[in-house]
């Protein structure tokens, strides 16, 4: 295979010299103008004014704030699945199915072409900031591994398909990078995902693979097959793929899966680098060390609103953009797009760390917070108390899952966490550590703990790979699944238990209420 790379410097040079020079500001009010005059002429445009909008102020009051539900119900659901001029000009020729980790109902989130270029202009995007920090990197020596769901599509109507966001970007791959993509048509094809796992398995360990993306949680399941199947003992990703530059990672908070991750690429020299990809589309690509932001796209098709996280829902919200948002503020994102969402809420929150360029941190779900006892614990509380614990008791934790206990029978409310641990460890110590951090976090939760209205937290320990086992049973293994971090009752645990217990050799820790009077 011929080394592209030196083509893709030369594009790498050209286009940080355009993002060095780019305003934000401008870019956003440019990237607006001419989505808007894209969709005056469709029905949701002429409804809406476009042609009389001439400011983010006026497009602001013009076009409502609008989560899934309400746009499908709207504007698409009415003509689906051939949905013609009625969001974006033309008709909409695919739909990625995603279901989120917040609701169980599949969406159908519309995919236009001109989204597709934005997501492989942001593909670029995330090379040229790996080759800026990596300039000896040969990532167009070899192939790619994008670890997705079944590249299938489902014929909806002449012209339009259905299926998960991998296949319909395998779909319009330009002629020149096809060759350069694993898996081959033969294994992306499959739907089973244990059996493509194998056979993806089988057939990396003979390919030079000089990229590697996905959801860290069935990267990890990959990566074990790869390593069963190389002969297992100390090898590493180095050992199988000595050519490999780059680890590509999203859709999940990094921090619980970042040290298994760095013991795999000892002795490489990848690098891991994040990405914020979203069915509705491509936010921001990780440009400095981790930690410090994701540079978002503002020239990309995408214009970009921020909303305080307690109006999104209310009938007049506070309305930021990218020129009077606040770093280090909680926001709900709202999405304008070239794929015809208007003012459209993610579901995501995000924190601003920089403005000069924009740069931002995934902090949660809207809907990921937990309040049922009014205690408003939100899901970067509950992410870092589990990290703290972990810590203190000096055990990693990988997949987790967190959620109340109602009063039940003489039990007193409480919360429980099931999370995945390599190797023994001390339930009731960590369970007084993420007491202690939860209360120095959130004072809702310290003065309900204080006071006694709420009981310690429930631990219960799991091997790797639980969570994955329990996620096929479910039917959502693979692809865009991701474990859900917060759930609202007790039941899924429950289920989780019975099924470990039922159908795995594997030893679990039960729960502990750890935190005793006396510590408290």
């Amino acid at each position: 295979m011929i080394d592209a790379t030196p083509l893709l410097r030369l594009y790498a040079a050209q286009r940080l010299e355009r993002l060095r020079r780019l305003d934000p500001v401008r870019a956003q009010e440019r990237t607006l103008g001419r989505l808007l005059r894209r969709a005056a002429g469709t029905e949701f445009g002429r409804a809406h004014g476009f042609r009389s909008i001439h400011s983010v102020r006026d497009y602001q009051a013009a076009v409502p704030l609008r989560r899934f539900d309400d746009f499908w119900r709207d504007w698409i659901e009415p003509a689906f699945p051939v949905v013609r001029n009625r969001i974006w000009p033309g008709t909409i020729p695919y739909y990625a199915l995603s279901s989120g980790t917040s609701g169980a109902r599949t969406k159908h989130i519309p995919v236009t072409r001109a989204m597709a270029r934005s997501n492989r202009r942001a593909t670029l995007d995330l090379l040229t900031h790996h080759l800026e920090n990596r300039p000896e990197s040969r990532v167009f020596g070899g192939k790619s591994l994008m670890l997705g769901g079944s590249t299938d599509l489902m014929r909806l109507a002449p012209g339009v398909e259905a299926g998960d966001l991998s296949g319909i970007a395998q779909r319009e791959v330009p002629w020149w990078a096809r060759s350069r993509l694993f898996p081959p048509a033969e294994i992306a094809l499959i739907p089973d995902w244990d059996r493509k796992v194998e056979r993806l398995a089988e057939a990396a360990l003979r390919e030079d693979l000089r990229v590697i993306g996905g959801t860290p949680t069935w990267l990890l399941v990959l990566f074990e097959r790869l390593l069963e199947r190389a002969g297992g003992g100390e090898r590493r990703l180095a050992d199988l793929f000595p050519n490999l530059g780059m680890l590509v990672h999203g859709g999940v908070r990094f921090d619980p899966f970042r040290p298994g991750f760095e013991r795999l690429l000892a002795g490489s020299r990848a690098e891991l680098r994040e990405v914020y990809p979203a069915s509705e589309g491509f936010v921001a690509v990780a440009d400095r060390l981790p930690g410090q932001g994701m540079r978002m796209l503002l020239d990309n098709g995408i214009f970009f609103e921020f909303v305080p996280i307690g109006e999104v829902d209310s009938p007049n919200p506070t309305r930021h953009w990218i020129g009077n948002a606040e770093p280090g503020q909680d926001y709900a994102l709202i999405l304008t797009t070239n794929a015809g969402l208007w003012s459209y809420v993610l579901g995501d929150t995000v924190r601003l760390v920089d403005r000069a360029p924009p740069r931002l941190l995934v902090t949660g779900r809207t809907s990921y917070f937990l309040n049922a006892f009014g205690e408003h614990l939100t899901g970067e509380q509950i992410e870092e108390g589990v990290l703290a614990a972990a810590a203190a008791v000096g055990i990693e934790v990988g997949e987790f899952m967190f959620g109340p206990l109602f009063p039940r029978e003489g039990r007193a409310p409480a919360h429980w966490l099931a999370a995945e641990a390599a190797g023994p460890a001390d339930a009731a110590r960590f369970a007084a550590s993420l007491d202690a951090a939860l209360r120095h976090s959130n004072a809702n939760f310290g003065d309900d703990r204080q006071y006694g209205r709420l009981a310690p937290p429930s631990i219960t320990f799991l091997p790797p790979g639980a969570f994955a086992a329990w996620m096929r049973r479910r039917g959502k293994l693979g692809g865009q699944n991701k474990v859900p971090r917060i759930v609202q009752d007790d039941r899924p645990l429950e289920e989780l238990l019975v099924w470990h217990q039922k159908h795995s050799s594997m030893p679990f820790s039960p729960g502990s209420h750890a935190a005793s009077q006396e510590e408290e």
